[in-house]
């Protein structure tokens, strides 16, 4: 299943919304632009990499930076265009209700402290690991987490696929995005190095749907 649009309508212009996925393009843009020797220690230098993280040992000192900010600056790096537009089509679909439920400021908060607890449940599953993690995933996976609890029975149209044959489906938010949630347990079980399979961090997604589900009922008030 792929989600393209919801039928949530929000009472004001998603602009921080709008502001994160145009920082995340740039900084991708900006990566893109290193070439790619210049890329890959883009990467190492602001990815955060678990190992780091626990040991507090530099691993690459050519391109130091404080692994405590990486945290941060992790999420808005991407492994390629295509990581770069799945992650921002999930947050321009979801993100700005969940923005027009509480306010720029907290929805700021609450994303940010999405995108942290991921990063820390996917080192705590994986302390020793030297690959940096990079994406805006475990984020706007706490968007998902908190749109399912606030919006569950909202409608999503979304492509379906059964074999060859293709359909478009208006289905509620709360299948769409269980079914996503379920896919992420499942594939973070089945792989290994912190579940991490073919450069999908799942257990980050997990980290943020679950803080997403837990920060979204404590910010539940509407402004």
């Amino acid at each position: 299943m792929f989600p393209l649009k919801d039928d949530n309508p929000t009472t004001r212009r998603p602009y921080l919304t709008v502001t994160l996925i145009v920082v995340n393009v740039l900084v991708h843009f900006y990566q893109v632009a290193q070439g790619a020797a210049g890329a890959t220690r883009f990467v190492a230098q602001f990815g955060m990499i678990p190992a780091e993280l626990t040991s507090g040992i530099e691993m690459t000192p050519t391109a130091a930076f404080p692994p405590t900010l990486t945290i941060f600056t992790s999420m808005f790096l991407h492994a390629g265009f295509l990581h770069l537009a799945g992650n921002m089509l999930y947050l321009w679909i979801f993100g700005n209700n969940i923005e027009d439920r509480l306010g720029p400021v907290r929805f700021l908060a609450f994303y940010l402290l999405s995108g942290v607890f991921a990063v820390l449940l996917f080192t705590l599953t994986g302390p020793n690991s030297q690959v940096p993690l990079i994406g805006a995933s475990g984020a706007v996976a706490g968007v998902l987490g908190a749109y399912v609890l606030h919006y569950p029975r909202a409608r999503v149209l979304t492509l379906v696929f059964f074999g060859w044959f293709v359909r478009l489906v208006w289905i509620p938010a709360f299948l769409v995005l269980g079914i996503w949630f379920v896919m992420q347990l499942l594939f973070a079980w089945g792989s290994t190095g912190a579940g991490q399979e073919g450069g999908v961090a799942y257990m980050a997604h997990v980290g943020g749907f679950l803080f997403g589900m837990a920060g979204g009922w404590v910010f539940r008030r509407r402004f």
